[in-house]
């Protein structure tokens, strides 16, 4: 049989399920390369592997990284480092621990990844590893504990998107802005679920820092992995790193794809992403002037080397204004000795910067680079939800425009520095720690529910707007119910109003952002029994089918005249949904094979 022409991920999913061929919507099980848990998450991944009397498929492939809370200084992540680490002992697990550094990174930095492989972890930002031309997913700590035991995990073919950036890249435009344009573009959720692709001249030219920043924010467009064909550049990297001799995967010149996009880099502006959502883009120019209390340089997105020499130009002979903080943490401690070696961490302390060790920072909320209530801070992060970074506003942008804010005391660009820097009254300051778990005990499932309806037709609620990161340290599946959607205006008071066997009815990308399981395990600590959206976010999608809890997406609702309160049914395996109030009914997505099996089981585990 004549082997059809495929795409960048088609190829590597084909390679790792011994298949010929696939194509989008096919679901099949892939083998994994890389498989990693951090501390945010991997004492869940331990307490499930040990609860279902699991071992290690092959030690080898797997590994611990520290990046959440590097400094080990909150108990909690303290007390679950450790647990990784005797249960790494009793395996032989590599743990790459406090002080090494974010572990996406690592995995490239290291070699574990090479062009062509397949990676999980509980970061919701491996997919970073389209970097490199690998295909990474970020999953929730049930899936990753199946990966450690199988070495395989079930996947969906996702439909592949090409895009091609014409035009001359202009000077001053940093990754972060490229990938900021492409968010404004494209937004949260018109490229959900699918697999980028992205190619052009200047494409070509991008080093392998500029490259992770941008597959970085992948998750905020919705997307599956931004993918870029590896340059020669990207393959010796991975060659010297690996000491493996790969053959690196290209997309076939034929390939398929649902959809094409060319784009004009000349337009493309230095960008900022307004607090609240990723993708609301607007150019620096138009918020020029705003004072800050605070400007952070580090996460996956930008904590590379570039990155530092970038902020470290600006700071050179220059001070922080003052009042203003400025927080940077290197990606990994290879770039924090990098950054020692080429005297930038004197400049850094000479412009009155704070400096941490290696790791996620305030993205994880378990380092420096929260923020307060009413603070306003520059961030070079991927995200900036509501509460994401602390209680205060958070702005999206460049290493080169959080330095050069952070010496105005207020936003600017490098090119439009004052000659005396803004001056304020005063800022606030605070920040939590963080930690996850969950269980489940289901026994045997009905195929057909009945519940009254809560319609919360939001698009894009995130996991922080579900289940706020300052809980996450809540292990009880009974304790978490209480906090459900406490984070999204307007519903705050949801937990004190569902009744057991109540239905959830919202929009599109429901469940965007981390890969907190408690997001889903909240909903089955209430009771809720199914949640219905237009479209999950990717990993969302993945937790709840794995915890066996019902979710299920439509195309249009408004048939069935709901209102609050009305009662409905809903057949898991025929997609009927009835009004129960008007008699109305609509067809919606059934229950695949892979998620009737796993509810019926209760877990992804029990399977």
């Amino acid at each position: 049989m004549e082997r059809k022409s495929h795409t960048i991920i088609e190829k590597i999913i084909a390679n790792h399920s011994g298949k010929e061929s696939v194509k989008p919507g096919e679901i099949v099980d892939i083998s994994i390369d890389v498989r990693l848990a951090r501390d945010f998450g991997g004492a869940n991944v331990v307490k499930n592997l040990v609860d279902n009397q699991l071992v290690i498929e092959n030690s080898d492939k797997t590994f611990f990284t520290f990046d959440c809370n590097p400094t080990g200084s909150d108990q909690k992540y303290a007390a679950n480092q450790q647990k990784c680490r005797l249960f790494a002992r009793d395996f032989n697990i590599r743990v790459y621990d406090i002080n090494s550094g974010i572990g996406t990174h690592l995995a490239i930095d290291k070699g574990l990844a090479v062009p062509g492989s397949t990676v999980v972890s509980t970061d919701s930002h491996a997919n970073i590893l389209g970097a490199i031309g690998a295909f990474g997913q970020g999953m929730g700590d049930r899936d990753i504990a199946a990966a450690w035991a199988r070495g395989a995990v079930w996947f969906k073919v996702p439909e592949s998107v090409k895009i091609t950036l014409n035009g001359k890249r202009q000077a001053g435009i940093y990754a972060k802005d490229i990938i900021l344009n492409l968010l404004k573009h494209f937004g949260a959720s018109s490229l959900l679920g699918k697999s980028v692709e992205l190619y052009g001249e200047e494409v070509e030219k991008l080093t392998l820092d500029e490259r992770i920043t941008i597959s970085s924010m992948g998750t905020e467009m919705g997307a599956i992995a931004v993918f870029f064909p590896p340059s020669d550049e990207v393959i010796q990297y991975a060659k010297e790193r690996s000491g493996e001799d790969f053959e690196p995967i290209f997309a076939d010149g034929d390939a398929n794809y649902a959809e094409t996009f060319e784009l004009d880099m000349a337009t493309f502006i230095p960008a900022i992403s307004l607090p609240g959502k990723p993708h609301d883009v607007v150019p620096v120019e138009q918020v020029k002037g705003t004072k800050i209390d605070s400007s952070f340089i580090g996460s996956c997105t930008n904590g590379r080397m570039e990155d530092m020499r970038a902020a470290a130009r600006i700071l050179k002979g220059r001070k922080v204004a003052p009042g203003v903080v400025l927080k940077i943490v290197p990606s990994t401690d290879e770039v924090w000795n990098a950054c020692m070696d080429e005297g930038l961490i004197r400049i850094f302390k000479d412009a009155g910067a704070m400096l941490s060790n290696a790791g996620c920072a305030g993205c994880a909320a378990g380092q420096v680079g929260q923020n307060g209530p009413d603070e306003k801070t520059v961030s070079t992060g991927n995200r900036n939800f509501a509460g994401k970074q602390g209680k205060g506003d958070v702005y999206l942008a460049s290493p080169a425009t959080a330095a050069a804010s952070a010496v105005a005391g207020h936003i600017t660009t490098e090119d439009d520095l004052p000659e005396r820097p803004s001056l304020f009254e005063e800022g606030h300051g605070k920040q939590e720690a963080v930690l996850v778990t969950h269980h489940d005990n289901e026994k045997e499932k009905p195929s057909v529910i009945e519940g009254r309806v809560w319609l919360i037709i939001e698009d894009n609620i995130d996991t922080d707007m579900i289940f706020h990161n300052q809980h996450l340290a809540i292990t009880e599946l009974s304790e978490m119910g209480k906090y459900t959607f406490g984070n999204l205006k307007g519903w705050e008071d949801f937990a004190t109003k569902a009744k057991p066997g109540d239905i959830v009815i919202t929009g599109k990308n429901f469940g965007a952002g981390s890969s907190r399981q408690q997001a889903v395990d909240c909903f089955k600590s209430l009771g809720v029994q199914a949640v219905l959206a237009e479209s999950f976010g990717a990993i969302y999608e993945r937790n709840a089918i794995n915890a066996g809890f019902p979710i299920m997406t439509y195309e249009s609702v408004e048939e069935l005249d709901l209102q609050n309160g009305n009662v409905i049914t809903v057949e898991f395996e025929t997609g009927k949904i009835t009004n129960r109030e008007n008699g109305k009914n609509v067809m919606v997505q059934p229950f695949s094979d892979v998620q009737m099996e796993i509810y019926r089981k209760g877990d992804l585990l029990h399977v």
